[in-house]
């Protein structure tokens, strides 16, 4: 598979205005994959002006014609996925058989959103005073910026492009340094599936924030979908500000995890494994705190990490390896310095907790005795790291769970009724009740608090690239 390093601007590949280049390194071994353009402030601000001159002609595109296209790529990518899989593997690290489940979740975006291109509805209704009529209709914001991050390079793109061109709207996408290969990957089969020039650019700034700043304040940009840290957020935030630019937000996360009392402990184990192991604990939604009641605590405990000791680290495209690298040796870092504050704090270590070199590869780990208010509770860990709280009293555990700026996502197993009863006490936008996975393009995918701004996915997805308009006739 073709490996795409230039800027692609106005429908066409080409390098930065600088001729400058940054290497993609894999995080298995520190090589260096390839060299990317790097694109000047320049570059970025004729990305804008290339899908503002596109605008107008796609927005007057027949929602059937966007929606073949999408389904056009839907289809190629499919037909890549092997190869889609391998490629984020290679820039990412993910173990593959993650790597193919983001190429399968990734790929449904387009076909979710083909879908939902011809279903846009609007309203109208005879006012209660009988004067007027009333017309709500729906339009395209304008021209798109969408900003992703490096854990999931395809799903994420996706995510964002979809229903931005579903919509209607012309877009810019500023992939994660680390991770532009599976971006570029994905435009280049936009093209193939015969979006016109200009509706899609993509641009690898190099420094990111004065570029991303440069777009922002540029008169024609609309609208900001940006999916990332908190910090960064916050940042982003005021810089839409100032031109009030419509902003989506897909922000950091710190998702408890709840086992009761009343909880199937095999099914409580299983759901944890995969929504602490998926993609390597490198995910906005991984379980990042465990309150387990005392009652079930030492056999949650010690069959989870009967199931984490079976992990092989190792190259991602191994298949015998569950657990890749992480995307870098800083982040890899970040994690080992997380546990060995959390030992210091009192936490004891009965799993992992040594990373493994060389390569950026950090073993499944498992804390115990970690108390609620340290470290490692109030920071997102983005890695294979299991850190457990025992609790005796469901409302503890309820109010250690909200204590926290984020509110993304949530898990409560147990019986039904006493989950379901929690999961509504719990500020979270999603609350998995003895489900580990709940991520699903028809779903809509969101969160509370320092977690967000709004929804992707499901039918809420389009609406953040539309704006309503209201039309009163005469009755």
């Amino acid at each position: 598979m073709p490996l795409y390093t230039d800027l692609y601007i106005d429908g066409a590949w080409r390098p930065g205005a600088d001729g400058g280049r940054f290497a993609v390194l894999d995080p298995s071994d520190g090589s260096t994959i390839t060299e990317v353009a790097i694109a000047t402030e320049q570059d970025c601000i004729d990305a804008v002006e290339a899908a503002d001159r596109a605008a107008a002609g796609w927005a007057a595109t027949a929602p059937r014609e966007r929606a073949e296209i999408l389904r056009h790529a839907f289809e190629l990518l499919r037909e890549d996925r092997e190869e889609i899989a391998r490629l984020i593997v290679r820039e990412n690290g993910k173990a593959l058989a993650d790597a193919r489940a983001e190429a399968d979740y990734a790929t449904e975006f387009f076909r979710w959103f083909s879908e939902e291109a011809v279903r846009i509805g609007g309203d109208y209704r005879l006012s209660p005073s009988g004067d007027k009529r009333i017309v709500v209709t729906r339009q395209p914001i304008g021209v798109s910026v969408l900003i992703t991050p490096w854990n999931f390079p395809a799903a994420m793109a996706t995510r964002k492009i979809a229903p931005a061109l579903a919509a209607g709207c012309t877009c810019i996408l500023k992939p994660a340094r680390e991770t532009p290969l599976t971006a570029a990957h994905i435009v280049a089969t936009l093209e193939r599936a015969g979006v016109p020039k200009g509706v899609v650019n993509l641009v690898t700034p190099v420094p990111t924030g004065p570029a991303v700043s440069a777009m922002l304040h540029h008169p024609a940009v609309a609208k900001l979908s940006f999916t990332g840290s908190t910090e960064v957020g916050r940042v982003l935030l005021h810089e839409a500000a100032d031109r009030v630019v419509s902003a989506s937000m897909e922000l950091g996360g710190n998702a408890p995890f709840v086992v009761l009392a009343s909880a199937d402990v095999d099914a409580a184990v299983a759901g944890a494994e995969v929504a602490k192991m998926r993609n390597g604990g490198s995910a906005c939604t991984a379980a990042n705190r465990f309150y387990v009641h005392r009652s079930v605590h030492d056999e949650f405990t010690t069959k989870l990490r009967d199931r984490l000791r079976d992990y092989a680290v190792g190259p991602g495209l191994d298949e015998g390896n569950r657990l890749g690298a992480l995307v870098s040796t800083a982040e890899r870092d970040k994690v080992a310095e997380l546990v060995a504050t959390a030992e210091h704090e009192g936490a004891r270590i009965v799993l992992g907790g040594t990373p493994i070199e060389p390569g950026a590869f950090y073993p499944a780990t498992m804390l115990l005795d970690v108390e609620h208010g340290s470290t490692i509770t109030r920071t997102e860990i983005f890695g294979p790291v299991t850190a457990v709280v025992p609790f005796d009293d469901i409302d503890d555990a309820v109010s250690w769970a909200n204590d926290t700026e984020y509110g993304l996502i949530a898990y409560v197993y147990g019986e039904e009724g006493e989950a379901l009863a929690v999961a509504q006490r719990l500020d979270a936008g999603m609350v998995g009740v003895n489900r580990g996975v709940l991520s699903d393009p028809a779903a809509p995918f969101g969160g509370m608090k320092q977690s967000g701004l709004g929804r992707e996915g499901s039918s809420e997805g389009i609406l953040e690239f539309l704006e309503e308009k209201y039309i009163g006739l005469d009755a």
